[in-house]
Order: structure tokens, then sequence, then C-alpha cells
């Protein structure tokens, strides 16, 4: 994640309060704008002509009067970008803020409208079917966008039902002008009903469909709930918990280069605190962590404290032999490359990052800038038949594999919609190629770490098991959980790690580390 972090929280606000309250993300009433004012900026000129639209009476330009104050319309034109694009929110919405000038609370309320609503979708797409009498895949997208951010702000926020309905009433007017009656109405009937309301009477039994509860309660696809629940070996207390996490706005972790920057200073610096658990970890309130100091020269870059944990693993794992050769297969877009480039610069070794997308490979050039990383634009499949990347050459191999990114739902939230089962089977083809490869490259005596982000266990042991019976040569795992900082709870019975949001604060990653015979 390069963009500005996510700078707000209000969702676990109870609704209600005088209209000052910081869940609104302003110092008022976010319904209509005061007369006269230009939506969303005060004292700054008079109104731009067409931003909303503009209307003609007998050849006179005049400004149409706002449909919604501007970081709600923000908020919808990302929301509306996701589902009509397939953008990316942490792509399109830090453009979007920054094209508007929007900053502060300001910003902050865009962005927990955009990242609330596209979280809980699932849930909200339900309660729209049942207050529209109608499935929600029948309302026209635009309205629809528009119904799913009204009900977000009804029921989830601290936003006065008067001010979501009228606000957003107003957003189908200028959308969705023949439907603003209906918006109405079904506005009028969310409001009715808390969330907890809307799940009790919508959400299957917890006796006879506990995943189908989980899956509407907590707005994820039922799919990808009984994966969770299955690497969490059942327990859906637990998967609860992990469903209850993703829905939280992520925390932002900067990792201290080694050498080039001490995290305890570096918190200091940004005013955040040390990690847990990762040694060059540092945990940030918010913010846009792109625009530190330390993370434009180099010193410092962001990665999620799980991934600098899985990478650092390789690093510190007892190696015999030789110790100067060392490889990242899929190295796009070079948090991993950038913390093992840093650890090779102090130890005297040399890291060769290998990317197969041409953009992603500059920019893992970028993330190593000054380290001593050769980087390869290259499919890491290719181990043996090109000569960059022989066979038994290197000491140590990270394969950061491809997969769904089922453990980072949090950042992404859009991903859980766009995900499907059948993903899953060309993801772990590839996943057992590349650790095939992987175990090729590394000489005898040599490690590999294996990760993904994402616990679906077709994708972690599934796939580790396949590929080291297929090698064709003696491979042993390596138990992981020594590798990781002493004291870490619940890592399990070994020799893989699996690390969770609920347990670790960390995204969904996977370890395994294995020897080659």
């Amino acid at each position: 994640m390069t963009g500005p972090a996510e700078p707000g929280r209000f969702s676990d606000a109870p609704r209600g309060g005088r209209s000052g309250d910081a869940g609104r993300g302003g110092d008022r009433d976010r319904g209509r704008p005061e007369r006269g004012e230009r939506p969303g900026r005060r004292g700054d000129g008079p109104p731009r002509e067409g931003r909303f639209g503009a209307d003609r009476r007998g050849g006179v330009r005049r400004p149409a009067r706002p449909a919604v104050d501007l970081p709600r319309h923000v908020a919808y034109q990302a929301i509306a970008a996701v589902h009509r694009d397939d953008a990316y929110a942490n792509l399109v919405l830090p453009a979007m803020l920054r094209d508007e000038g929007l900053t502060g609370r300001d910003a902050a309320f865009a962005t927990e409208l955009t990242y609330g609503t596209l979280r809980h979708t699932g849930t909200l797409d339900a309660i729209i079917t049942d207050a529209a009498g109608r499935d929600v895949q029948r309302i026209d997208p635009p309205v629809r966008d528009a119904l799913r951010l009204g009900t977000y702000q009804l029921l989830h926020t601290r936003v006065p039902a008067h001010a979501a309905v009228s606000s957003t009433v107003d957003l189908v007017r200028t959308v969705g002008p023949g439907a603003t009656g209906f918006a109405n109405a079904v506005l009028r009937e969310v409001a009715g009903r808390d969330a907890d309301g809307w799940v009790a009477k919508l959400a299957p039994s917890e006796e006879t469909d506990p995943i189908g509860h989980l899956a509407l309660a907590y707005s994820h696809p039922q799919w990808i709930v009984r994966a969770f629940a299955e690497a969490l070996g059942g327990d859906l207390r637990e998967t609860a918990r992990l469903l209850i996490e993703d829905n939280e706005r992520p925390p932002v972790h900067l990792c201290a280069r080694p050498g080039l920057a001490d995290p305890v200073a570096l918190a200091d610096e940004v005013r955040g605190a040390p990690g847990a658990f990762s040694p060059y970890a540092v945990y940030l309130s918010g913010g846009a962590p792109g625009e530190l100091a330390a993370v434009t020269e180099g010193r410092a870059h962001v990665q999620d404290e799980g991934s600098q944990l899985v990478a650092n693993a390789l690093a510190v794992a007892p190696l015999d032999g030789p110790d100067g050769r060392w490889l990242d297969l899929c190295a796009g877009p070079g948090g991993k490359a950038g913390l093992l480039g840093a650890l090779a610069a102090e130890r005297g070794a040399r890291l060769t990052a290998v990317e197969v997308a041409e953009h992603r490979a500059r920019l893992v050039a970028q993330a190593t800038r000054g380290l001593p990383v050769t980087v390869l634009n290259t499919d890491g499949r290719t181990v043996g038949a090109d000569p960059k990347l022989p066979e038994g050459h290197f000491d140590r191999v990270l394969v950061d594999a491809p997969c769904t990114g089922l453990g980072s739902l949090r950042r992404r939230p859009e991903s859980r919609w766009r995900r499907q089962p059948s993903d899953l089977p060309p993801l772990t083809r590839l996943q057992r190629e590349l650790l095939t490869a992987a175990l090729r490259a590394v000489r005898p005596g040599g490690l590999v770490a294996y990760v993904t982000c994402s616990p679906h266990t077709v994708e972690t042991h599934v796939t580790v098991t396949e590929a080291s019976r297929r090698c064709g040569f003696p491979v042993d795992f390596v138990d992981a959980r020594p590798l990781l900082p002493a004291g870490m709870p619940g890592l399990g019975d070994g020799p893989t790690v699996q690390l969770w949001p609920q347990r670790h604060g960390t995204d969904a990653m996977f370890l395994a580390v294995l020897r080659r015979g």
C-alpha cells in the first residue's frame, strides 16, 4: 500500500447526537448545504458552473443546486468507480481526495463512507433488497450505489437519519432523477431498524446454517467464511472475530530498513509507536505515509508487520555453508525485496529480485534503489532455462506467491466480492510451479520460504505438500515458529505458521520454510 492511509473510523460509534459529531466528518449537519454555499467548501469564491450539472433557462447558465456535499459526492464517485470500472478503492480514492482538495475531517468522512460501504456491500444489498421489495441487482447501478451509501450511513455511522436520507435522495436526484421517490421510500424503510435488527430479520439461523449466518451478519461471501472456518479448525467463534477484524479500519505499518533507520527513532520521528512483534515495525495512527520523509528518502517503507515477519524469518533461519546469494522469486511490488535487500547489505549478501510484470519490476527497482539488489524482469518459473536463474545456485529463496489475497481483505474491501472459488485452480497451479522452481533454484542444504497472504488451506498446506512431494529430490520442513519473535501467541503446532488479524494484528500471512536435501 503506497497511497494515503485510511484516515478515520466512525463505524463503531453510535448514531445520534448533535450536528457537530465527528462521526459525520464535519462540524455541522451534512445534509443540505447552507443557502448560497458551494458544495463541500465555504468562503472561497463563487460556485464552479457545471460541477454537478447546470440548468439552462432562457440561454442563461445557472449553477445547479448542489446535489450533495463534497465528501459524500467523492465517496459516491469512488464506490461507483469500483463497481463500474473494477477500480481499486485504495488507488482511486486518494486521487479523488487530492483532486478535490479534501483534507482532515472531510477526507476522513469520505474515506469512512467509501471503505465502510465497500466492506459491508453484501449485507447492505440484502437489506436494500428486502426494503425495496425487489432484488438489488434489478436497481439501476447508479441508484444502487447511492442506496448502498445511504444505507451504510443509516446503519453504521452517527449521521442523523434525516441527513442520511435527504443527502442520498439529493444524490439520486443527480444520478437517477426518476428514482428519487423510490430511494426515499427504500431508505425510510431501512431506517426502521438498526443494523442488528436487520441481521436478526434476514440472516439464517445460527443453529441450522452457521456459515450463512456469519456471512450475512459480517458481510463476507459464504465460500470465504467457510474457508476461514476450515483454516481455524472449525472454530466459529474465532471465525466471527476474524470477520469482525476484516471490517475494521486496517492499521498502517512502516518497516524501518535495517542499517538505514532505527525503529524507535523512526517511531519518534513519525509520531508512531514501535511494533509489537517485528523488530523493524512502526505503527502509525493514520495520515499519508507515502509523504513521510523517511519513506521518500528510502529509510523506511509501508509494509504490514506480518509481511516483515515472514521475510525476516527466511533471513534469520539457521543455514550451513555459504550465505551470500539470495533470491526473491515473485518480488513485485518490492516490499519484501526492500527488507531483504537491506538485510543482505548488512550481511554482505546480494539479492536477485524476479518479477514477471514489467511495471511491477520497475516498482521493485524503485523500492530497492541503493541496495545490493539485481532486478530481473522475467518469469520465476524459468529457473534452469534462464542463465541468470541457474539451478542449485541460491542459498535463500523467498516465494511470495500470487494468491487470492484473502488474508488482506481489510485493506482491499472490494476483493471479497470479486474473488470466486473458480480463481483457486489456476492460482494454486501457479503456486505449485513457482515453489517447485524455487526448490530447483536453491542449493542442497539451502532454504526456501513459501509465503501467501491467504489462509485458504488449498493455497497453503495443500500447495506446499504437493510441490515438495513432486520436486524429485528430498525436502524437509523447518519449524518456522522459532524463526518468529519469542512470545508470539497463537502460532499453532508447526512446522508452518499462520498469522491472523484477530490474533496478531497482521494480515493473515502463511509461512512454510523448506530445506532442500
